[in-house]
């Protein structure tokens, strides 16, 4: 009995948290429909050349949010009411430091950083766009980040959806009215993106308005100890989005040199799907944090447990039946994105699908293992794993793959990473076992 109440908290949790991610992930998917049909194969291109930033800034977000969000949880379910306001105030305090870095970059180095991204002449100008008006609003972004993972941890899963979704779908609408009606082009679709977190946090301080919030800025300075903890507990969720950009940022230039703009358009649409089926995943797995975090400091290994295997079964289920659905409707999904009809273009994106996704279920365990770790307060096997799928091991096997099997060797050096990352992972759940279960 006590395992069906946990699983219907988890399935409460993770499934509003999903529902979030989601529609977190159609900020860029939306962007790159609408994109795609109204500025063709270069703007698609441009588009997937800037979605990098993006990584980082949300990656960052995520970082400062979720580290913050689940030493709150474990302050929280301890009692400790200043030191959990504390590290909320903490964690504004580092969105402010990072926000004005990244308007920094934005107002003086976009097009710099485009030409470090791979912009020519044809792509240039629209990745100059998207990257200087993205980066303008990155205050947004980390707000919206930060609040939305302190109010799920705060027993408001529900408003954090909510938050999210109104965001999410504010961009689907502005995307088209500022492209097709008023013909606002590539500085449309990034401005759409950019109102998004804006509507965002206004959802979320309706819980202060309300005087429902649990958390608020209290009157501190900084304390290293809470940076030092929202840097070690919220790092995984960093780097998994900084996986995500510098990957990108390998296989475009891979791939550019291998198949030109049209492969890296296709390459647009294979991320893309990607961001979405990852972000599912990482709803899962922070849906699952706030209730590990709480028995961890509640010192209860059974629901610790519980709380891993439903996460990663969940994931499984999930990754296989996406999986088969990419397989059997590549073709169609791709075609989704080609407007322009370009067939060379539909048979590498629909080739790549079906390729690149048998890393599904690897990579939701991955997900669901890293932010396990951290929800447990273990650092060290969190960044381990995030490190390794990240940055150790899919580089080398990139390069590595596509010298060997062109383009095939790049879609395949992700099934490769994530399942080698897997088994590593399985490893560290086995050896520390008694530590994450004996006395959580």
């Amino acid at each position: 009995m006590r395992n069906k109440s946990l699983f219907k908290q988890f399935a409460g949790y993770a499934s509003l948290s999903v529902l979030g991610m989601i529609g977190m992930s159609c900020y860029i998917l939306a962007d790159t429909f609408f994109v795609s049909k109204g500025l063709g194969t270069n703007g698609l291109a441009a588009l997937n050349l800037a979605i990098p930033v993006y990584n980082v800034i949300h990656g960052v977000g995520l970082m400062l949010g979720i580290g913050g969000a689940t030493r709150y949880s474990v302050c929280k379910s301890r009692k400790e009411e200043g030191e959990a306001n504390a590290v909320f105030t903490d964690t504004l305090y580092l969105a402010a430091v990072f926000s004005l870095f990244f308007v920094l970059a934005g107002a003086i180095f976009s097009e710099q950083i485009a030409h470090l991204l791979g912009a020519d002449q044809q792509t240039i100008s629209m990745t100059n766009t998207y990257l200087k008006v993205l980066l303008l609003f990155s205050p947004a972004f980390l707000l919206n980040d930060v609040l939305i993972c302190f109010t799920r941890n705060d027993g408001a899963p529900r408003l954090a959806m909510l938050a999210t979704l109104a965001g999410s779908f504010s961009n689907i609408v502005l995307d088209y009215v500022f492209i097709f009606p008023c013909r606002m082009g590539m500085f449309g679709a990034v401005f759409a993106t950019g109102l998004a977190p804006v509507i965002g946090v206004g959802v979320s301080v309706t819980r202060f308005l309300r005087k429902k919030s649990g958390f608020h800025a209290a009157k501190t300075l900084p304390q290293w100890r809470h940076i030092r903890s929202n840097f070690a507990l919220g790092f995984p969720s960093f780097v998994e989005q900084l996986s995500s950009a510098v990957v990108m940022i390998a296989f475009n230039a891979i791939i550019l040199d291998l198949l030109g703009n049209v492969g890296v358009a296709a390459y647009g649409v294979v991320a893309n799907i990607s961001l979405v089926v990852l972000s599912v995943f990482t709803g899962i797995a922070q849906g699952t944090q706030p209730l590990v975090s709480r028995a961890h400091g509640e010192s209860v290994p059974a629901k610790c447990r519980a709380l891993l295997l439903f996460s990663v079964l969940s994931s499984i289920l999930f990754a296989v039946l996406v999986y088969i659905v990419i397989f059997v409707f590549a073709r169609p999904i791709a075609e989704i994105f080609n407007s322009e009809g370009n067939a060379e273009m539909g048979k590498i994106a629909a080739n790549g699908l079906r390729l690149y996704f048998i890393a599904a279920p690897f990579a939701g365990i991955n997900v669901a293992l890293c932010s396990f770790f951290a929800a447990m307060e273990k650092p060290l096997p969190a960044h381990l794993l995030s490190l390794l799928r990240g940055l150790i091991v899919i580089l080398p096997a990139a390069f590595l793959c596509s010298s060997l099997l062109g383009i095939t060797g790049v879609w395949l050096s992700f099934p490769f990473t994530e399942a080698l990352v897997a088994a590593v992972g399985a490893i560290l759940i086995v050896l520390l076992r008694k530590k994450l279960f004996s006395h959580a």
